[in-house]
């Protein structure tokens, strides 16, 4: 049993379909990488995911399906979604932004997690009574993954986790995430435009055209290919 399992997914804005019925799987433990130029489709796979837009096909999560529940539902059974922008609250401080994360919970290690991820991102640590709004763009997007950690999620997707970041800050951030799979075996399910740092952390990925999937492997085996290499690693 897969971790995620999506069959025959199809999703669009209105009159306009983006997604023509993509089949794909997301095994626990693992980072699945989906690579595709601008307008590919991929932002529309993971909003479909997270319930922000409406979608057809079959969505299992845990053996469950969770197609056409709200995004607060899909939270609940264990997914947490990184949006492209980042998504923090900007009028609210580090702090407060972590314990947003955890508002789902009703155990009693929510201090104990917040100490946890101000470990991995020290940044944050730092600027724990700050708000959101006055950080760099790559301590915004530690926060919103750290945020999205709090949840305490069995699968994490992250759309365009580089955007707008310095190459050092990326650089930082991609081992980080590699970093949260090996260590602490969280599954994610990344949208990226740097393919090479993606694949380097990645498993397995799936290369999406007009919003069909056209290519899918081991992360070896897309970055062996010498179409998505010209295509997406610039060799």
């Amino acid at each position: 049993m897969s971790l995620l399992a999506v069959e025959e997914l199809v999703a669009g804005y209105g009159p306009v379909r983006v997604l023509n019925g993509l089949h794909f799987v997301v095994e626990e433990g693992e980072v699945v990488v989906i690579l595709g130029a601008n307008g590919a489709g991929k932002t529309t796979t993971l909003r479909a995911l997270s319930g922000v837009i409406e979608a057809r096909g079959r969505i299992a999560f845990n053996d469950r399906e969770i197609r056409g529940r709200r995004p607060d539902q899909v939270a609940a059974a264990g997914i947490a979604h990184v949006p492209q922008g980042r998504g923090t609250i900007t009028d609210l401080t580090v702090d407060e932004n972590l314990r947003l994360g955890a508002f789902t919970r009703r155990d009693r290690e929510v201090a104990a997690d917040m100490e946890r991820w101000y470990a991995l991102f020290p940044r944050l640590e730092q600027r724990r009574s700050q708000l959101a709004g006055s950080m760099s763009g790559g301590e915004q997007q530690m926060l919103a993954i750290a945020r999205a950690l709090m949840a305490r999620p069995k699968l994490v997707l992250l759309d365009e986790p580089s955007l707008g970041l310095a190459p050092i800050i990326t650089q930082d951030l991609f081992q980080t995430l590699g970093a949260l799979n090996r260590e602490q075996g969280i599954s994610m399910l990344v949208v990226e435009q740097n393919a090479g740092l993606a694949l380097e952390i990645a498993q397995r990925g799936y290369v999406l055209e007009t919003g069909s999937i056209v290519a899918s492997g081991t992360a070896a085996d897309l970055t062996g290919n010498d179409d998505i290499r010209k295509a997406y690693l610039g060799i």
